[in-house]
């Protein structure tokens, strides 16, 4: 039977003291991880409000059931600033495991990650770089991968060179209720099947909501995807990846991108402030990277972009940090001219497939605009007849994890 262990030692207790010294950074992390070491199934680990300097990763493995519970996001500080060992702030591979009311700030690399784990939750949560947005920054700041199960809410991530709340080759996911600024990407959904993203706020990231299907990882396939209740606005920060990422490729003012995955349904968000474009459905092809994996599928199909309100947008097209972005946008822009609609599809489809195959549904969304780019073609017959996808797709089902407010 688990027990509550808290980190309470005497340098932790003057930590919280206004009148002491914050706890030795080497004494703190030391105790911390052993307690990590020693924790026992079911047991909770708590720290206590206070701001600690740590300077290695802490690491959890093999231990089911653990708790690591801190005061209060904002309260309980974990800063990694002089961080000299290990790249993550933590790095768990733990099964049922639960991290909830603390802030991870300036890590080397990711802020939490957690992979290979089957039951993950991660509850009022903060991933920071305080520094703002930088490519120096660790690209993720919540990073579950390979896992099922995952429950993310009450999150917020600031500054992360590539994805702020990320979830990557996982299945059966839930994330709500979490805030996302200043990131490259605010939400991404990868490789990831049976997932919902709802009543999330993603404002002032380069892209707003990323739900991407990539080549050459262990899990492909994404589909099942639910996208609703969420604030998608203003995210026009510059593109701050590094050269070399996937995500240096996405626009600067995107507000939600869906690449390559199959049944995503997107409704009832309010997207806007966009200065590239507000929702994009694309193919593989659009980032001109060669495939050299023959199991991957790169494809849009079975897309519902259904009842939401759409708001300014597509006024100032702009690309990614990588080159390719650019010219693409450029070429586009003179294509298509400005604003681009608030929903565009590259059009592109399988050999001898037609756009009716494809199933991309666009209705209900107000005046909001549509645009067929024939991207296959260098844009040579953009098409913004909206009526051949005034169709509507059965409902995706929920994941069954949480899946009620």
């Amino acid at each position: 039977m688990g027990q509550r262990i808290a980190v309470l030692f005497a340098f932790g207790l003057a930590g919280c003291s206004r009148e002491a010294p914050p706890a030795p950074p080497t004494a703190f992390q030391k105790e911390l991880q052993e307690r990590l070491i020693k924790a026992q199934p079911g047991d909770t680990i708590e720290i206590p409000a206070g701001r600690f300097e740590l300077t290695r990763t802490l690491t959890l493995t093999g231990k089911a059931g653990i708790t690591l519970r801190g005061a209060g996001m904002d309260k309980s500080v974990l800063s990694f600033k002089g961080q000299t060992t290990g790249a993550e702030g933590i790095k768990v591979a733990a099964d049922r495991f639960t991290i909830e009311g603390l802030t991870i700030q300036d890590t080397k690399g990711d802020a939490f990650k957690i992979e290979h784990s089957d039951g993950v939750t991660v509850r009022n949560v903060k991933a920071e770089w305080t520094r703002g947005p930088h490519k120096d920054n660790g690209a993720y700041g919540i990073y579950p991968i390979q896992c099922t199960n995952v429950l993310i809410e009450g999150a917020v991530a600031i500054g992360a060179s590539d994805a702020g709340i990320y979830v990557g080759q996982s299945s059966q996911v839930v994330v709500r209720r979490s805030r996302a600024e200043r990131n490259v990407a605010g939400f991404e959904l990868e490789n990831t099947k049976q997932g919902e993203l709802y009543d999330n706020e993603a404002v002032g990231n380069t892209g707003g909501i990323l739900v991407f299907d990539l080549p050459d990882l262990p899990v492909q396939g994404g589909r099942d995807i639910r996208v609703y209740r969420n604030v998608v606005r203003g995210n026009n920060e510059p593109n701050f990846a590094p050269s070399g990422n996937i995500v240096a490729k996405v626009p600067t003012g995107t507000g939600v991108m869906i690449m390559a995955n199959d049944a995503v349904e997107v409704w009832d968000n309010s997207i806007e402030d966009h200065r590239t474009m507000n929702l994009a459905v694309v193919s593989y092809f659009v980032t001109e990277e060669k495939i050299k994996d023959a199991k991957y599928d790169p494809y849009p199909e079975g897309i519902s972009i259904h009842d939401n309100r759409f708001g300014r947008g597509g006024w100032d097209p702009a690309g990614g940090s990588a080159l390719q972005s650019k010219k693409v946008i450029l070429a586009l822009r003179l294509k298509l001219g400005t604003p681009f609609p608030d929903v565009v599809w590259d059009g592109v489809v399988r050999d001898g497939k037609t756009a009716a195959d494809a199933r991309i549904c666009v209705r209900g969304n107000g005046p909001a605009g549509f645009a067929n780019l024939d991207a296959a073609h260098d844009f040579a017959n953009v098409m913004r007849d909206l009526r051949p996808h005034d169709c509507a797709l059965p409902g995706v089902p929920a994941a069954a994890l949480l899946a009620s407010p």
